[in-house]
């Protein structure tokens, strides 16, 4: 970690957290590999109120919503401590994709729609879920959907099919993106409706198996129906036909907060690579780390990351003085850039560790297993990097 975003705040909390992370939650990683998800929830529990006790609860929350009102850039240095277990941020209720609801409540949800949905998920009571993605249309391009909600006395109708769905298993609420107003500019079309899970015509069809592990709880992505959902159209939130521009202002940070996260999970996988390295014998007088091409990779994985973190920051940094809008060639820049580390750092750390790297003795083979993902949702890679050249190449047109 760097010195160069650390403030007075930091001083004090990272050794807080610090100290949190490795006596409570990384100790809980070995239940994580050989448990169901459900059961090691139920310990996680236990840990959340230990969070709170200790005033360490609410670490991305606004002082009025009573969290510590730290910036992006200094929660952004947090959650790359949360990011080095799979369990961190669910511990600290800082996980995607609660995260970027209790963000979109906060910024755009009535009163009613704070109390009765916001305030139970700032306190950990509840968990909810985000429907955007839908099976039949390019996940690359969220202006292209099926998704209906269509009026009806004072309801909206839902008629829908969505997938990959994260946390749906469990969650309380959904926030779908449907469309309302479909000859409308293609910006315009859609808008974002809380749908609770109990809701009749609420189907959850699945949990997708993910390279053969289907997951359960908080930790899945599911595949949902929604079969003539209907909820009243107080429900909806901002304004209709805002969809579009409440998806990227959510996406914006979150796109830090899982760089932040990826960077937690290389310096993890970094450290477990040298530490492999050094104690791994080919022979009675030489190790791993005796070999150049282990040495190579020691080096460039430490300057990447190193550089990754940086860029995150400044963005991190550019969101909090300017505005998600104004950042969003450096946002781009990061979700191609870091993902392609994390998933570079992975494999080396798991080619380090041989035929145990892909055993579930240790934490890697689950982030590879997870983490391919990063190339994908959020924008694949490809469409950030024909954004990102678009804008540069307007410079010299």
């Amino acid at each position: 970690m760097t010195d160069l975003f650390k403030t007075d705040r930091l001083e004090t909390l990272l050794p807080q957290l610090e100290a949190f992370f490795w006596e409570e939650i990384a100790p809980l990683e070995k239940d994580f590999l050989s448990q169901p998800f459900n059961q090691v929830a139920q310990k996680c529990e236990a840990l959340r109120e230990k969070a709170k006790e200790k005033g360490l609860w609410g670490l991305h929350l606004s002082e009025k919503q009573g969290g510590l009102g730290l910036s992006l850039v200094e929660f952004g240095q947090l959650s790359e401590l949360l990011g080095q277990s799979p369990l961190g941020h669910y511990v600290f209720n800082c996980q995607a994709p609660d995260i970027g609801n209790m963000e979109l409540l906060a910024h755009a949800g009535t009163e009613v729609q704070k109390e009765q949905f916001l305030q139970p998920l700032l306190e950990g009571k509840i968990r909810s879920c985000f429907a955007m993605t839908e099976p039949q249309f390019a996940g690359s391009n969220p202006v292209h959907m099926a998704t209906k909600a269509e009026k009806k006395g004072e309801h909206y109708i839902i008629n829908g099919h969505k997938w990959f769905t994260t946390a749906a298993d469990g969650a309380t609420f959904s926030i779908v993106m449907a469309i309302t107003h479909p000859e409308a500019p293609k910006h315009q079309r859609a808008s974002m409706i809380i749908v609770p899970t109990d809701t009749a015509g609420f189907v959850l069809v699945r949990n997708i198996p993910i390279m053969g592990e289907e997951g359960e709880g908080y930790m899945s992505h599911a595949e949902i129906k929604y079969e003539n959902c209907q909820v009243p159209q107080s429900y909806l939130i901002g304004e209709e036909g805002q969809g579009f521009a409440l998806a990227q202002q959510r996406l914006g940070p979150g796109r830090i907060h899982h760089c932040m996260r990826w960077i937690g999970i290389c310096e993890r996988a970094f450290a477990m690579m040298c530490q492999r390295a050094v104690s791994r014998e080919l022979s009675p007088e030489t190790s791993l780390a005796d070999k150049q091409v282990i040495q190579h990779w020691i080096a460039e994985a430490r300057a990447n990351i190193n550089a990754a973190r940086l860029m995150v920051l400044d963005t991190a940094r550019q969101i909090d003085l300017y505005g998600a809008r104004a950042a969003k060639d450096a946002i781009s820049s990061i979700k191609f850039f870091v993902s392609d580390i994390l998933m570079k750092t992975l494999d080396r750390a798991i080619q380090v560790h041989g035929a145990l790297g892909i055993t579930d003795d240790t934490i890697l083979s689950f982030w590879y297993r997870h983490e391919r993902g990063a190339r994908i949702y959020d924008g694949a890679d490809e469409v950030h990097k024909s954004a990102l050249a678009r804008s540069v190449l307007k410079q010299y047109r």
